[in-house]
């Protein structure tokens, strides 16, 4: 699948819409931008990226369920702004 989007003079782009619904991308996901080989490598932060790397972690879950709540904490207080 091959998408495309222009830059804007503020150096923001929209992610086409086909590819947030594939990776579950909405209002407020936090993207995480990753260089490598020359490219950039965009990850959207959600709850299956944090249940993937949980393990890594060595800690049981304890670490994803920690980031997690401060995410739910952090839309609160957006909400209430």
């Amino acid at each position: 699948m091959v998408e495309t989007s222009v830059v804007t003079t503020k150096g923001q782009v929209v992610i086409p819409r086909k590819i947030r619904a594939r990776f579950h991308i909405k209002k407020g996901t936090r993207i995480c931008f990753e260089l490598g080989g020359g490219e950039i490598i965009l990850k959207p932060l959600t709850s299956e990226y944090f249940e993937k790397i949980a393990g890594i972690l060595g800690v049981g879950g304890r670490a994803t369920k920690a980031l997690l709540e401060e995410r739910a904490k952090e839309r609160q207080q957006e909400d209430q702004a």
